[in-house]
This record gives C-alpha cells, sequence and structure tokens, in this order.
C-alpha cells in the first residue's frame, strides 16, 4: 500500500546498494509511476567480453527482490559453476559473477551489439523481472571512473575490487564525460520532476558522474523542485 505521497513525480539519482535501498523503500512507499530512478554507469566495464553494469543490476536485483540480502549486490542463491570453470582454465575470477547475473551481462551485450541503447535493455530486463519502476542509466554513452593512485590511474573496478580498494586515492576522473551526453528520458525525468532525491550514495564516484553530464547539474539547479 502506497504512503500519502503529495509528488507525483520523483526522480531519484542513485549509485549501488545504498542507493537501491532507498529506491526499494519509495518503490513501496510511493504509488507506481510516481518514482524514476536515474543510475550510474560510470562503474561499468568489460569483463569476458560482456558489458557489466553493476549499479544497474543492484538497483534491478533490489527492485525485483532478488537480491542477495547479506552483502546487497548480485542474485540470492546464485551459484558460480561457470566461474569455477572460468578459473579451471587458469584466469582468475578476481570479479564475482554469479550464473544467473551472467544471463543479464550476456542478454545486455547482445542487444547492445545488435544496436539498442542501454537505456532500452536497462528497461527490457527490468521488466522481464517484473520491476515497475523506471531504472535509467545516466546515459547511453561511455563514462568510465579512474582513480589515480601511486602506481597511477586505474579503472575503477580494478582499484575497488582486484585491489581491493586498499590504494591511497589521489584523484578520480570520469573518461569519456566531455563526449557523453544523457539521455532524452534523463533530462525529461529531471525537467519534469517534482521532488528530486539524492540517495546515499558515495557522493564521488556514484552521483558526481551523474552530476558531471553536459546539462544535468544545470537542469537541477535550474528546477523549482525541492
Amino acid at each position: 500500500m502506497g504512503l500519502n505521497i503529495r509528488y507525483r513525480k520523483i526522480v531519484a539519482l542513485a549509485g549501488g546498494v545504498g542507493g537501491a535501498k532507498l529506491l526499494q523503500g519509495l518503490d513501496g512507499a510511493a504509488p507506481e509511476g510516481v518514482v524514476t530512478a536515474i543510475v550510474n554507469t560510470a562503474d561499468d566495464f568489460e569483463l569476458y567480453g560482456l558489458h557489466i553494469s553493476p549499479d544497474l543490476d543492484t538497483v534491478m536485483y533490489t527492485l525485483a527482490g532478488i537480491a542477495n540480502p547479506a552483502i546487497g549486490w548480485g542474485i540470492e542463491a546464485d551459484t558460480r559453476a561457470a566461474l569455477d570453470a572460468i578459473a579451471r582454465y587458469g584466469e582468475d575470477p578476481w570479479f564475482i559473477v554469479g550464473d544467473q547475473d551472467f544471463a543479464t551481462h550476456i542478454l545486455r551485450t547482445h542487444a547492445l551489439h545488435e544496436g539498442r541503447t542501454l537505456t532500452d535493455v536497462t528497461l527490457r530486463l527490468a521488466s522481464g523481472l517484473g520491476v515497475s519502476m523506471p531504472i535509467l542509466p545516466m546515459t547511453d554513452d561511455c563514462v568510465a571512473t579512474e582513480v589515480r593512485t601511486a602506481d597511477g590511474w586505474l579503472a575503477f573496478q580494478d582499484y575497488f575490487v582486484a585491489r581491493r580498494h586498499a590504494d591511497e586515492v589521489l584523484d578520480v576522473r570520469f573518461a569519456g564525460i566531455d563526449s557523453a551526453r544523457p539521455s532524452e528520458r534523463v533530462m525529461m525525468a529531471v525537467s519534469e520532476a517534482e521532488l528530486i532525491l539524492f540517495c546515499p550514495s558515495n557522493p564521488l564516484v556514484s552521483i558526481e558522474p551523474i552530476l558531471a553530464l553536459s546539462g544535468v547539474r544545470d537542469a537541477i539547479m535550474a528546477s523549482p523542485a525541492p
């Protein structure tokens, strides 16, 4: 049952686990169609030839009610037979991908290779899991968070997962941000919003990439919405 929320259009900017949890609460509190999520994609990367979108998937799985409750990401009770098989070939499975998770990445990559946008693919995948809240990637273009350490610039997943975020961070940049553009749906959602929320996601690597996209920060500042 939805609560008495007076806003008819709410936009929430989000990253991974923290943002997903707030979105889950909003999904339960607001009537269907009220909340739109704009999700960071600067964590996206390629692994085994597959396009992986960690924040999008965490939000999608959480809203679908299938996320692993112990860690907040991945799919509950997922198996790792494919990853174990990869390890048998001598590869280091440094990034954990469950078998059901592989299905998500395979379908996403296939659709992108067919020329579909990340926005269209995400909405299709979410619909397949019964998610009614629109989950919008911040952009359909490629943006990649990179972290500068004493060893130089590292891809975010290398720093965060492979090296277990042990290096001192000297700087952060978003490769491709200057040429990337927010999708029309993102800009429309912001322009029509009656309330704009910043989810409890990492401000530097989850929220800032969204705001750094051309036109997004200005659109938010120009909005009359609280």
